[in-house]
């Protein structure tokens, strides 16, 4: 496990930006916070490191959003609204073994598709500072220890 805190939007970004220069094509992130936590800001900054120039939107409503035009594509899903199950109907397996990064907001409601390895991050708000976030990393598999250990060389 690893903790970095950021004091800003920006520098939220700017960790996603590094985690994005370190993934590799299959990675599976799940991003879990609070509304307004940064699960979003993370990507933004993870899509940039790719390459992606589209803008990146969370995709509440919409559940899955893609961005191919990058090194690497990016599958951005939000499935909070899969609250009450549904899951299994989405193909999330394929998204998790294909040739992009999956970056999931709110997988507490899918843990029944969850792989076996995958990076969780825990975006946590400051109860004193509303622009302060403390970011926990957890790998879950060796690439994922291996992903972490060069992050916080790199913060």
């Amino acid at each position: 496990m690893f903790k970095y805190t950021v004091a800003s939007d920006a520098a939220t970004q700017q960790v996603g930006a590094a985690v994005g220069r370190l993934v590799q094509p299959g990675s599976v992130i799940f991003l879990q916070g609070d509304l307004g936590a940064g699960k979003t800001t993370f990507t933004k900054g993870l899509a940039s490191a790719l390459g992606i120039q589209q803008y990146v939107k969370s995709p509440t409503f919409t559940l899955i959003r893609e961005y191919t035009a990058g090194r690497i594509p990016l599958y951005h899903m939000d499935v909070y609204r899969l609250e009450n199950g549904g899951g299994d109907e989405l193909g999330l397996e394929e998204y998790f073994n294909g040739d992009g990064v999956s970056v999931v907001e709110w997988p507490q409601f899918i843990e029944d598709e969850w792989p076996t390895e995958y990076l969780q991050i825990m975006i946590n708000k400051s109860a004193t500072n509303d622009e302060q976030r403390e970011l926990v990393f957890q790998p879950h598999g060796q690439r994922y220890e291996a992903l972490v250990t060069q992050l916080a060389q790199m913060l």
